[in-house]
């Protein structure tokens, strides 16, 4: 199962304003505390963060929502996040904060088929996780072959993945975050 966080909802419930701004470190703060709050009562493990309805996104928030998440709840819940419905200048300030912290997020720009990769990543990787999203769960022999990859470097695409939760691990077999 997957939950699908809207960040519009988060975002009124914690700042009880009408506004679609995600501005300001207190609010980035804010919000995140609900997103932690609403994973943990969740059964499900890949959370989607929509920012479809939101407007505006700051560096201030993309580090206090994002990676923050990241860094401080994920890892050790044992979650996934996906982010979904973000604009062109929203993909832009979260590449930006997580390039900057090393870290990695799986993403769906609005309107754009399939998932991508932002942040701290390899080419690689960033080919490993593509070809895992079209062709589904593969384990390293399976990742070689379908890239003309020799083993190890198909290993060590695989292993950046995993380190950055950006696909699930499933004893050998290397699996998208999407899949129920």
């Amino acid at each position: 199962m997957i939950q699908t966080i809207r960040l519009d909802h988060v975002l009124r419930e914690a700042v009880t304003t009408p506004y679609r701004n995600l501005v300001t470190r207190p609010t980035g703060a804010a919000v995140r505390d609900r997103i932690e709050r609403a994973m943990a009562d969740s059964p499900c493990i890949t959370a989607i963060l929509d920012f479809s309805e939101v407007d505006l996104l700051d560096l201030s928030c993309a580090d206090e929502i994002v990676a923050k998440l990241l860094l401080l709840c994920v890892p050790r819940a044992e979650r996934y996040v996906v982010l979904g419905g973000l604009s062109e200048d929203q993909v832009e300030a979260i590449d930006h904060v997580l390039t900057h912290q090393r870290l990695a997020v799986a993403a769906m720009s609005a309107g754009a088929p399939g998932l991508d990769v932002l942040g701290e990543a390899d080419s690689d990787a960033r080919h490993a996780f593509s070809c895992i999203g079209s062709r589904g769960p593969l384990d390293v022999d399976g990742l070689a072959a379908a890239l003309d990859w020799p083993c190890e470097r198909a290993a060590a695409a695989l292993a950046t993945l995993a380190a950055h939760r950006l696909v699930r691990v499933a004893g050998d077999t290397f699996c998208p975050l999407l899949v129920a």
